[in-house]
Formats: structure tokens, C-alpha cells, sequence
């Protein structure tokens, strides 16, 4: 199978991680999206950041329902920080009956040469990337490895929802039923 791998602290995961993933499965060659709980991203320091098991079942509660959608928990016992590369290296190791892809917004690949040896994975995986509102120009609009996939713009984020949980309010329709369901039994956020 081709799979894509879509990383994230999904903290919490939201409807735009979703259309993205679906939108993913649904208008390109991939037969499977893999959302990759990272413990611990090299590039962001959050002190709201949940246990990755809790942030797991979110994801896990998010996609239930669709069949093309699943949660891994691969970088769970890797060395922290989780670096992109290392992952994609277990799990080639681990699967070598698939192909995968890697899933990321437009404002990552804007960065994407500061990622630990970015030129590797260019040289043995595709990129398929999505658009994000405001992103500046960056070097790889032509890379023979990146793809750009037509995909709504959306500018929802985690930060936003956990502010508004923080001001006690109202996240439906910015999250999925089960997962607010999740956040409320678990008081997260507040």
C-alpha cells in the first residue's frame, strides 16, 4: 500500500487535520493516511502539550469512524525529540511491503531545510503537500519529490481551540464530537 504519513502533536487533533487526511485519502494515489502522534516536536516547546497517549485516543476517537484513517504510535519509543527521518527509517524497516509519503502544510516546507538531513528525505520519499493561508516563498515549488495537492485553506489551529477552552468556551464544529466529548470528561486545556 501507499501510505501517507501525516506527523503531528494533534494537541488536540481538529477538523482541519481531518479535511486535510481526507481530503488526502480521497484526491490522491494514497491508500491509507497514518497520523503520526509526535511526543515531542524538535521545533516547538509547549508547555500544554498532553501526554501522547491521551493525544493518541483523541486521534483515535477522531477517526473511528473512517476506514482510510489511522493512528500510529511509532515514535512513542524512539529517542525524544522525534525527528521526521528516524521514523521514516523504522518504519520502511518495519514495513517494507509499503510505500510511504510524507504529508505536510505548506508553511513546514518553508522550513523544511532545517529539518535533520531534509535532503534524504527528498531523495527517497515524495512530499505531498497542502496549501496554508500566508505562506511565504520557499524553494521547493519545482522539487521533482513534492507534490502539491489541492486541498481547502484552512487556518484552524490547536493553539486557538486551547485558548478557547482556556476562556471556558464553546469548541464545537472546531473539533470532533467525540474528541470534545474526551477533552471535557478529562478537563484538558482548562
Amino acid at each position: 500500500m501507499k501510505i501517507g504519513l501525516f506527523f503531528g502533536s494533534f494537541n488536540p487533533i481538529h477538523i482541519g487535520h481531518l479535511i486535510i487526511a481526507n481530503t488526502m485519502a480521497t484526491s490522491t494515489d494514497l491508500d491509507q493516511i497514518w497520523f503520526i502522534v509526535s511526543p515531542q516536536n524538535p521545533f516547538k516547546k509547549n508547555n500544554s502539550l498532553l501526554h501522547e497517549f491521551d493525544r493518541y485516543t483523541m486521534v483515535e476517537r477522531a477517526i473511528a469512524d473512517n476506514h482510510k484513517l489511522k493512528v500510529s504510535d511509532i515514535e512513542f519509543s524512539l529517542t525524544k525529540p522525534s525527528y521526521t527521518i528516524d521514523t521514516l527509517t523504522v518504519l520502511a524497516d518495519k514495513y517494507p511491503e509499503h510505500e510511504f509519503v510524507l504529508i505536510m502544510g505548506e508553511d513546514n516546507l518553508v522550513q523544511f531545510e532545517n529539518w535533520k538531513n531534509f535532503e534524504k528525505i527528498l531523495e527517497f520519499y515524495k512530499i505531498y503537500v497542502y496549501p496554508r493561508p500566508n505562506t511565504p516563498q520557499h524553494n521547493f515549488k519545482n522539487h521533482t519529490s513534492v507534490k502539491f495537492v489541492d486541498a481547502p485553506l484552512l487556518d484552524i489551529s490547536a493553539t486557538y481551540i486551547r485558548k478557547r477552552l482556556q476562556d471556558k468556551k464553546n469548541i464545537k464544529y472546531l473539533v470532533t464530537d467525540p474528541v470534545e466529548a474526551y477533552i471535557e470528561l478529562k478537563k484538558f486545556y482548562t
